[in-house]
C-alpha cells in the first residue's frame, strides 16, 4: 500500500516510519526541508519525499494522489509566534484540501484525549483539527492519546529533568491532575495497527496505558525507577504564569510550550474504556516498565527522534538550505587552523561536541552564555543533544541548530539560535592535509551587533583558542 506520512521528521513520525517499512509499505514522507531528512537506514527504495507544507497551498500539488491512506502527524503547539490553534486549523484545513481528489481511503489522525467539559487550548485545538479531518468526506481514524512515554518525547525528557535536577520539588495543585501515560511503542503499534482496516473508520479511540496516575505519582514512580528519593510539596498558591517559569527555568522546555503545557495539566486527561488493544492484540506497557525501556535506549545510545529536534524555529521553518551559505560581506569573524595528529580523533571529537561532552574549553563560560540566553527568553544548554555521537542536520545542539553535519566532507556546521543582536554560525573543517579549520561568523544587527560582538572578543579567543586545540590532541 501507498501511505502518506505528514511531519515526517516529527517525533512521532520517525518512530512510526520504520514500522511502516518493515510493514512492505510504500511511505511518501512529506517534509518542509529534504536536507533534514536523514536517514541513510530507511534509505530503501519504497521511501519517496516529497516537500510540502500545509501553511503553504501551493506546496501541495506535490502530494501524489495514488495513496491508500495518509497519517495526520502536524501540531503547532511549539510554535514560538503566532496563534498556535489558528495555525493548525489552516494546516489541517489545507491537507483535507489536498486530500480529497487522491484515491486514500483512510486518514490516520493522533490526537489528545477530550473527555473534560473544560479542555485547555491545545486540547480544544485537537478537537477542531480532527472536526475538520471528518470534513475531508474519508474514513477518519482518530487516536486520542496522553501523556507519551518515551525516550526523546517531550513528556519523558521534562519528567526526568525534574526528578534529576530537583532533591525537594516545590510544585503547583497541577500536580494531583490525573492522566493516562502511554509508551510510545504502544502508540506506534495502534497507528500502525489500524492502518487499513474497515473496522475503525469513523471511529474515535482514546488510547492509554494500564496506569492512571497523578502527575506527582508520575514523578515520585519515576524518581522510583532510577533509584533517587525526591521530596514532593504541593502548594496552592503558584499562578500559571509561575508554574510556567518553573518550568522553563528548570527543564529544557520553551517558555511558551511551558504556558501551554501548564494550561494542559491543569486538565484530567484520563481515557473512556474500549477495546481497540484486544482487536490489535497490542499488549499495554506499564509506566514504570515504560520509563525502564526508554533508558534503555538512551543507555543504547538508540533514541531515534527527539522532540528537541522538531520544535519550529525561524531555521526550521525556513528551511536549512537558507542558511546553509555562510555570508561573507558585513561579517566578523573567528578564524582558526592548526594541525592536527589523528584525524579520525579530531572527527569523533567534533561529532560529539555540545551536550554532556560540553565544548572541551571554558565550559564554565559556555554555561554562563547559556544561562544569560535563558534569562532573557532564549534556549540556553538545555537542549543537549539527541545522541552522545551521532549527529544530523537539523538536530538542535545545546543553543545551536544543526545545518550541515558530513563525515564525507570532514564538515559540520551550526547556526546559533540564541537571542542575539544578529547572526551567528560556527563550522568545523578538517581537510584532507589533516589541517583543522575552524570558523566562528557573526552577521551584527545594527550598531548593537557590533558592540555585542566587540564585547565577547575577549571571551572569543579564550574559548576558541582553548577549543581547536582541545580537537586538535590526539
Amino acid at each position: 500500500m501507498k501511505i502518506l506520512l505528514t511531519g515526517a521528521t516529527g517525533y512521532i513520525a520517525q518512530r512510526l516510519l520504520p514500522v511502516l517499512v518493515q510493514d512492505g509499505h510504500d511511505v511518501v514522507c512529506c517534509v518542509r526541508d529534504k536536507l533534514r531528512f536523514q536517514a541513510p537506514e530507511l534509505a530503501f527504495s519504497n521511501v519517496q519525499l516529497v516537500e510540502v507544507d500545509f501553511l503553504k497551498p501551493e506546496t501541495l500539488r506535490n502530494i501524489p494522489p495514488d495513496i491508500d491512506a495518509a497519517y495526520y502527524l502536524i501540531h503547532s503547539m511549539a510554535s514560538p509566534t503566532g496563534d498556535f490553534a489558528q495555525l493548525e486549523a489552516t494546516a489541517a484545513q489545507n491537507f483535507v484540501e489536498a486530500l480529497r481528489p487522491t484515491a486514500a481511503r483512510q486518514i490516520i489522525y493522533l490526537s489528545g484525549i477530550v473527555n473534560q467539559p473544560q479542555l485547555s487550548k491545545h486540547l480544544r485545538s485537537r478537537q477542531q483539527v480532527e472536526h475538520i479531518l471528518t470534513s475531508a468526506g474519508i474514513p477518519l481514524t482518530t487516536l486520542r492519546a496522553g501523556i507519551i512515554v518515551g525516550s526523546g518525547s517531550a513528556s519523558f525528557e521534562i519528567i526526568r529533568d525534574l526528578v534529576e535536577k530537583l532533591p525537594v520539588m516545590v510544585a503547583p495543585r497541577w500536580l494531583h491532575t490525573r492522566c493516562q501515560p502511554i509508551a510510545i511503542r504502544n502508540v506506534v503499534a495502534f497507528l500502525a495497527g489500524v492502518l487499513l482496516r474497515p473496522e475503525t473508520y469513523q471511529t474515535s479511540y482514546d488510547i492509554g496505558g494500564p496506569d492512571v496516575l497523578s502527575y506527582k505519582e508520575m514523578l515520585l514512580q519515576f524518581a522510583q525507577v532510577r533509584g533517587l528519593k525526591r521530596t514532593i510539596v504541593v502548594v496552592p498558591v503558584m499562578t500559571p504564569k509561575l508554574s510556567s517559569y518553573w518550568l522553563y527555568f528548570v527543564t529544557a522546555t520553551s517558555y511558551p510550550l511551558a504556558c501551554h503545557l501548564v494550561d494542559s495539566m491543569k486538565v484530567e486527561v484520563v481515557g473512556s474504556p474500549n477495546k481497540l488493544d484486544s482487536l490489535l492484540g497490542i499488549e499495554l506497557i506499564p509506566y514504570k516498565e515504560a520509563i525502564s525501556m526508554a533508558f534503555d535506549k538512551i543507555e543504547q545510545n538508540e533514541v531515534i527522534s527527539s522532540w528537541k529536534d522538531a520544535m519550529a524555529t525561524p531555521v526550521l521553518r525556513k528551511g536549512l538550505a537558507q542558511y546553509i551559505e555562510v555570508p561573507v560581506k558585513g561579517c566578523f569573524k573567528d578564524h582558526r587552523r592548526i594541525k592536527v595528529a589523528d584525524g579520525e580523533r579530531t572527527l569523533d571529537k567534533i561529532w560529539s561536541i555540545g551536550g554532556q561532552t560540553g565544548w572541551y574549553y571554558g565550559n564554565w563560560l559556555w554555561a554562563l552564555r547559556g544561562l544569560m540566553d535563558q534569562m532573557v527568553g532564549g534556549v540556553g544548554l538545555r537542549r543537549g543533544r539527541r545522541s552522545p555521537s551521532r549527529i544530523k542536520a537539523g538536530d538542535a545542539l545545546d543553543f545551536w541548530r544543526v545545518l550541515l553535519a558530513s563525515r564525507s566532507q570532514k564538515r559540520l556546521l551550526l547556526y546559533a539560535e540564541m537571542k542575539l543582536p544578529g547572526e551567528a554560525w560556527l563550522e568545523f573543517r578538517l581537510h584532507p592535509d589533516n589541517t583543522l579549520e575552524q570558523t566562528a561568523t557573526f552577521r551584527p544587527l545594527g550598531i548593537w551587533g557590533r558592540l555585542y560582538w566587540y564585547a565577547v572578543l575577549p571571551f572569543h579567543g579564550y574559548i576558541f583558542e582553548g577549543m581547536i586545540r582541545q580537537l586538535a590532541r590526539s
